[in-house]
């Protein structure tokens, strides 16, 4: 989706690429092509890789509403933590829930470091939230937003800058990672993350790198021990600390070209009790429609996070 100067090409595709190269003895060859130069849009990643268009594509999960439906409760408000620790509870989330992927041979399922809101006026309060227009990426996000008193206007990440600066939007909820590579901290003032002790950020945002299933059976038993061996479980921690490390470029340049604002930990309150239960039971509510008990599945989110946040605050992943 995103440009070579984007961090999630240079510093995640690109030595995911080099390493799978360098352990299969270079019998493995991977080209990267950015910015949808093979066509499309970015939507359509999925289907590319799925069809065979494609051998492997980055995509978001959420750019097809629907059809990945329980993934979708890492992406509700409040449950985002540090992207090491949501990465591992995705892995058991996965494999107790493997009807959530059939047919797709996952590289990896993983978020990057939260969404922020980068913004052309400052916001200060819960109650500034409303009225305002924010781009979205996928349809949890935009209920959050909607429980603001706020318009949504999803499209994909590449449109941002365009939608700024013709006012269409008035802010977009991205990490700085994502930020850096639009160059969107040459757009808005504003910066705005919450003074939460668990996290700061608002929600985070699912992510997933698949291979073609028929590619990779088309491997012989040792290139496919090598996409293994560099996939799921094997790269969760290298992910969660990559997209961190992401943030470092973004973050500098928000910060010399804008300002920071943390919403108080009473506003963090009193938006907990407005967005968190409301989206929580609206998507209960619509996954329900497929049969889904979207209820368990966010307590059984919520046990996973704290089980590997524990592990992660004693050193142990």
């Amino acid at each position: 989706m995103l440009p070579p100067v984007a961090p999630g090409h240079s510093m995640m595709l690109a030595p995911w690429v080099e390493k799978v190269e360098a352990d299969s003895g270079g019998r493995l060859q991977i080209d990267i092509y950015p910015s949808m130069h093979l066509g499309g849009q970015a939507p359509a990643l999925i289907d590319q890789a799925f069809d065979g268009i494609v051998d492997i594509a980055w995509t978001l999960p959420g750019y097809t509403p629907g059809r990945f439906p329980r993934i979708e409760v890492f992406e509700l408000p409040f449950l985002a933590a540090h992207p090491v620790v949501v990465n591992f509870a995705i892995q058991d989330f996965i494999d107790n829930h493997p009807e959530e992927f059939a047919g797709h041979k996952l590289i990896s399922v993983f978020v990057h470091a939260g969404q922020l809101i980068h913004s052309k006026e400052p916001i200060r309060t819960t109650a500034e939230l409303a009225g305002r227009k924010y781009r979205i990426p996928t349809r949890v996000a935009g209920w959050m937003v909607e429980s603001w008193g706020a318009t949504a206007i999803g499209t994909t990440v590449q449109k941002i800058p365009e939608m700024l600066s013709r006012g269409i939007v008035d802010a977009t909820l991205i990490p700085y990672e994502a930020s850096f590579g639009l160059k969107v901290h040459d757009l808005v003032d504003y910066n705005i993350l919450l003074d939460d002790e668990t996290w700061p950020r608002f929600n985070a945002q699912v992510l997933m790198i698949t291979m073609n299933q028929g590619t990779y059976d088309s491997l012989p038993a040792d290139l496919q021990a090598v996409i293994d061996a560099n996939s799921g479980r094997n790269v969760a921690k290298w992910m969660g600390e990559s997209w961190m490390a992401m943030e470092v470029a973004g973050e500098q340049a928000a910060e010399a070209s804008g300002e920071f604002i943390y919403l108080p930990p009473e506003e963090v309150e009193l938006l907990r009790q407005k967005s968190q239960r409301q989206v929580a039971e609206r998507w209960i509510s619509v996954v329900a429609r497929d049969g889904i008990d979207g209820r368990a599945l966010v307590e059984e989110a919520t046990s996973l996070l704290e089980h590997y946040g524990r592990l992660y605050a004693a050193g142990n992943l």
